[in-house]
């Protein structure tokens, strides 16, 4: 169906099918005209409370226009230049066969919160994207894409990043140091071979799926993560061997997932991961831990890996440096941080906060960690 049949017959925004995204948006049921203007047939009358007509505004306010398209077959978007698309807050334009989003629409969707295009025939994405400064969640799943454009770094409120079964052989450079705001990054069942460096500084992220790629290894400062609490970059086969020792620092860790892939031993440094619950490790030819550790449990990981940190380890004067670290940032031998504040306590007991900042970019790399000399000072 393209746009020209589309513009010539009425969408229902009504029926069950249709998914809308949260139960408060308002629903909207265009005209075949498409045109979006929100005029409301207010039918109120003389008699009508002064109360009863401002609630009835607050609630239009918080209303927010959606626009679901998805499951129609479209070829082409039907684009109008006289539709007002800066009122959308929601645009579902899943399931279709879209090859290509104009660069005219996303340029004029200056309202957009959400954008749902998954399950299309996308290979590339708008340059324009970057005008979507307010866009908080992005779904471009189950395409052809091969990179995000470069712009896409100008959507700095971006939360919700899902890229997953595409032909990503990278993602951009920057992009740790401009999305900010980012919670959770999927980009599972792509071609990625390695995660670019800024990706360590993304410290508000909670959630990252990385799982079914090409990795050869993982970032070595993966310590700004503070927030990270799932980690799953599983099934990565014959390309990924290790893990970098920093992530003994991912403190708020919950989920680590690092099935199906080569690694042959854990970093010590898994025995500081205080709030770790649920550890796969299957289909990896583990060595250290041993087999009947890794029966025995996450707990059971966790003890071994930290007996061996003190132990084995102990006349290494660079693992005593590591060592001597952990303890200090309160994630080994149970040493707390302060009630008042949480994070990164340096000598002096003087709180970092931003760690992404060009600043600190690096204090805490396990280069730094692993020299005998002290870098931290005022």
């Amino acid at each position: 169906m393209n746009g020209e049949q589309m513009m010539m017959m009425k969408v229902d925004y009504s029926k069950s099918r249709r998914k809308h995204f949260g139960n408060h948006h308002k629903k909207v049921s265009h005209s075949p005209s498409f045109s979006f203007s929100s005029s409301s047939s207010s039918s109120s009358s003389s008699s009508s409370s002064s109360s009863s007509q401002k609630t009835m505004v607050a609630e239009a306010q918080e209303m927010q226009e959606v626009v679901d398209l998805s499951a129609m077959s479209l070829d082409t978007l039907p684009i109008s230049s006289n539709l007002n698309l800066a009122i959308i807050h929601v645009l579902d334009i899943s399931n279709n066969n879209l090859q290509v989003i104009p660069e005219s629409l996303a340029a004029r969707l200056l309202n957009l919160v959400v954008l749902d295009a998954h399950s299309n025939q996308l290979k590339t994405l708008p340059n324009s994207i970057g005008c979507l400064s307010k866009l908080k969640t992005l779904n471009v799943s189950g395409n052809h894409l091969e990179s995000l454009p470069k712009t896409i770094e100008n959507c700095r409120a971006l939360e919700d990043l899902n890229a997953n079964f595409n032909q990503l052989t990278t993602l951009p450079d920057t992009i740790g140091f401009e999305l900010v705001n980012i919670k959770k990054l999927s980009v599972n069942s792509n071609k990625l071979i390695y995660l670019p460096s800024s990706t360590s500084h993304l410290t508000n992220l909670r959630h990252l799926d990385v799982r079914l790629n090409r990795l050869r290894c993982l970032p070595d400062d993966l310590e700004n993560l503070i927030n990270l609490e799932i980690l799953n970059v599983s099934q990565n086969f014959q390309y990924l061997d290790k893990l970098p020792y920093s992530i003994g620092l991912l403190i708020s860790l919950v989920e680590l997932d690092i099935s199906y892939n080569k690694i042959t031993a854990l970093p010590d440094s898994i025995g500081c991961l205080k709030r770790l619950q649920k550890l796969s490790v299957e289909g990896n030819p583990l060595v250290s831990p041993p087999l009947e550790v890794v029966e025995r449990g996450v707990q059971a990981i966790k003890e071994y890996m930290s007996e061996k940190m003190t132990g084995a380890h102990q006349n290494s004067p660079k693992k005593r440096s590591w060592i001597g670290k952990l303890k200090k940032y309160g994630t080994f031998n149970g040493i707390r941080m302060t009630p008042e504040r949480e994070g990164y306590l340096m000598p002096n007991y003087r709180t970092i906060d931003g760690l992404a900042s060009p600043r600190y970019m690096g204090m805490f790399s396990p280069r730094r960690l692993f020299s005998p000399k002290t870098h931290f000072t005022r």
